[in-house]
């Protein structure tokens, strides 16, 4: 490792001395011709064939994320680009494509030529490349070879984004790469047995078995002893019956049939685990054209498909605690619904999340963190015992528990006071005592819901019923809502008098555009005035309206009053700004929003370009719904902003499909950008993707002058937050709002 990063220095100083300008995107010269790279791409196609094979098993595991494969041969030339098309877009627009030969001249300092010239796994992140135009991406290279001659052949490299690093990837790029050279060497001998007219020499590390033409074994070799664990004078001149494999010999010898890289277990006497072989299979004919024998072989692919399921155990698991992560737990549960077939089996679903987890974080460091999070795994683990039992990590702070076959909704809670009794004996990090706890929430199949998205959603909501009761404790859906008592009980009637009462108000936030300095925009949050409550938070009364469908109504009225309060600041004579308005699940989903917002619009005489719709990331699930939405509201000239971008399912090249205006970068992320590396990271990412992409970028939540500062230097152009300006009444942002919208700061 130590010499990686003097390698990297070396070609980092070399390419200064060259005086290439880092602030450039490089004009390659050296690209193969078509007629260069179809000769070049002919003389590699068995070395192509096997690594496209592994790559792809590769790229499905890790489905979901955008990872751009890259194969060069041994001078470093691209032969063939696989993987995520926006990646692929973005680094094609910069030049890079197959027949190009990266060269540390042009290239600048690269994965693939340290790779290449040190004959070492690379790993290069954001700045460590030298051109600043892959500051945004993270690549790793390893060089491949036939391992019996130690002739190189070339590189892999991964090539993602910066908020996608993990030194996981180039783990798991070497255990590939191994595997790949494995396959190489394998075949490599194969050719050389075909050459030598299928004489079978017993060096050959292959289980080798001929046959004449009645299935009476002529050749049995001894590492088709060791795989069967059958001895050579046993079974020579006998029956190929007594073997396992007899039947697939038959059809060689009475169908012509031909096996290729069948998968086979063995059991072994001696050994516990099974032998994994490949075994081939086909017929030996004379020179008449009739069979007069069989050749099978076996390959020991053991170790290949141990290291696959490894690669599977990593992306299917979280890397820190060993649990299943988030995919995994999707899966899984989707598959329990699936299993149902119209049954109602009961099971149930808790949602965790630890109590102050992030005063640890920030006040003893990430590793001890870290060290805890391991530790709680193991507890709920020992808590969880049972094969009815499925824990898992969503991430950060928050796991989740299913419990399947229940006889009675007991258990569960049973399940939920053991993980409450084993948090109260302290966990030990480094000498140090924690004392930290977790609250609970749990939802039943399919009292609670029928599907994934109602189960997580609702058990949720327990969890936090569960935190505002003090922490530390479990609260279950229904019984949390029984239980809320008057004061949301009045709140449930009390919403439906609240429209035709004129209760609900609006504040405006400004958005400020920092460049120049002016208001260019507001974002319109909704307030509840309650005769008798006062003023109600939207954390209280949002959720109620959600689940009672009057969220429609309420944000029918949102969006009136505010596309009204802007045509008013307009005829006031204030600069044209746009003004943001938040739609609901419910809302996006309705099949009339599109006429909805029309109407809206005539009705107030708003210009449609000075309307920002917003939306969350997970109401483009079902993509295709949202790309027809998206398009008909992007039609009638209106701007649409994915808020509370980073916390969801996000998707690069999906964001290009929905015509995305503006990307609202989470206040969580923003909050702790001075103090958390890993949150200034994804800040500065998202700024730097949305920018190629061609989308606008706003953050939220900025409250102090390093924040602000931070953002100027990441060139994000515009904010909005307490710093500047909590939200306000209409007629208290009046007397800040001026011709042409200035505002000073």
């Amino acid at each position: 490792m130590m010499n990686n990063e003097i390698w990297l220095r070396q070609s980092q100083d070399r390419c200064y001395r060259l005086g290439i300008n880092p602030g450039v995107v490089p004009a390659f010269s050296t690209v193969l011709t078509e007629a260069e790279l179809a000769s070049k791409r002919m003389e590699y196609e068995e070395i192509l064939s096997v690594i496209n094979f592994f790559v792809n098993k590769m790229l499905e595991l890790m489905k979901g994320l955008p990872l751009l494969i890259l194969i060069s041969d041994e001078n470093g030339c691209i032969l063939e680009m696989a993987g995520d098309e926006t990646i692929k877009t973005i680094v094609s627009q910069s030049g890079i494509r197959v027949g190009l030969v990266f060269t540390e001249q042009e290239a600048g300092t690269n994965s693939i030529n340290l790779a290449l010239d040190h004959r070492e796994p690379f790993q290069l992140i954001g700045r460590d490349h030298y051109f600043h135009f892959l500051e945004a991406s993270a690549c790793y290279s390893v060089p491949f070879q036939y391992t019996d001659v130690s002739n190189l052949l070339g590189t892999i490299t991964i090539m993602t984004t910066i908020d996608q690093h993990n030194p996981f990837l180039l783990a798991m790029l070497c255990t590939v790469v191994d595997s790949i050279e494995r396959e190489l060497l394998l075949k490599k001998q194969n050719r050389r047995l075909h050459i030598l007219n299928q004489v079978v020499i017993e060096t050959t590390r292959n289980g080798i078995i001929i046959t004449d033409r009645d299935g009476k074994i002529t050749e049995y070799n001894q590492f088709a002893e060791y795989i069967t664990d059958l001895k050579k004078q046993d079974v020579l001149h006998k029956s190929i019956v007594e073997l396992k494999i007899s039947q697939y010999i038959n059809e060689v010898l009475h169908y012509g049939i031909v096996y290729e890289d069948m998968e086979i277990s063995i059991k072994q006497k001696s050994q516990d685990e099974k032998l994994v072989c490949l075994f081939d299979a086909f017929p030996i004919y004379d020179q008449n054209g009739t069979i007069m024998g069989a050749f099978a072989q076996f390959r020991d692919i053991t170790e290949r498909s141990k290291a696959e399921k490894q690669i599977n155990h990593l992306a299917y698991h979280d890397d820190l605690t060993g649990l299943p992560n988030r995919r995994f737990f999707t899966q899984h549960l989707n598959k329990l619904l699936d299993s149902q077939e119209g049954e109602r089996n009961p099971f149930g679903l808790m949602f965790l999340d630890l109590d102050s987890f992030k005063k640890i974080n920030d006040n003893l460091g990430h590793n001890n963190g870290d060290a805890l999070l391991k530790l709680v795994a193991g507890r709920l683990k020992n808590c969880c015992r049972t094969s009815k039992h499925f824990v898992s990590r969503m991430g950060g702070d928050e796991f989740t528990i299913v419990v399947k076959d229940m006889k009675n909704q007991e258990e569960i809670i049973e399940v939920a006071d053991n993980i409450i009794k084993a948090f109260e004996v302290p966990f030990v990090v480094e000498d140090y005592e924690f004392y930290i706890t977790a609250s609970i929430g749990i939802a039943f199949y399919p009292q609670d819901g029928t599907d994934a998205e109602t189960l997580m959603k609702r058990a949720d909501i327990a969890m936090y019923l569960a935190k505002d009761s003090g922490k530390n404790n479990y609260a279950v859906y229904k019984a949390a809502k029984s239980s809320i008592g008057m004061e949301q009980l009045t709140l449930e009637n009390s919403i439906r008098k609240a429209l035709q009462n004129n209760e609900f108000v609006l504040h405006y936030q400004p958005q400020i555009e920092l460049e120049t300095g002016l208001i260019i925009g507001t974002e319109a949050l909704i307030r509840w005035n309650h005769p008798t409550l006062g003023l109600v938070s939207p954390s209280k009364f949002i959720p109620i309206a959600e689940e009672t469908g009057l969220i429609v109504p309420i944000g029918e009225w949102v969006l009136r009053t505010a596309c009204k309060q802007n045509k008013q600041w307009i005829d006031q004579g204030v600069t044209p700004m746009k003004i943001s308005v938040n739609l609901s699940t419910r809302q996006f989903l309705k099949r009339d929003l599109v006429d909805t917002v029309q109407r809206i619009l005539v009705e107030t005489g708003l210009d449609p370009g000075l309307l920002e719709l917003e939306i969350t990331e997970s109401m483009t699930m079902d993509v295709d719904f949202a790309i027809e939405v998206l398009g008909e509201l992007k039609k009638l000239g209106i701007h649409v902003c994915i808020d509370d971008f980073g916390t969801g399912y996000s998707n690069l090249y999906y964001l290009k499909l929905f015509s995305i205006d503006r990307l609202k970068i989470d206040q969580s992320f923003v909050r702790d950008i001075m103090t958390d590396s890993i949150d200034a990271d994804i800040v500065s990412t998202i700024i730097a993707m949305a920018y190629n992409l061609g989308i606008d970028v706003i953050a939220e939540g900025v409250e102090t002058e390093d924040q602000l500062n931070y953002l100027k230097r990441l060139r994000c152009r515009e904010v909005q937050g307490y710093y500047f300006h909590r939200p306000l009444p209409a007629e208290q942002l009046n007397r800040i709002l001026k011709p042409y919208g200035y505002y000073e700061f």
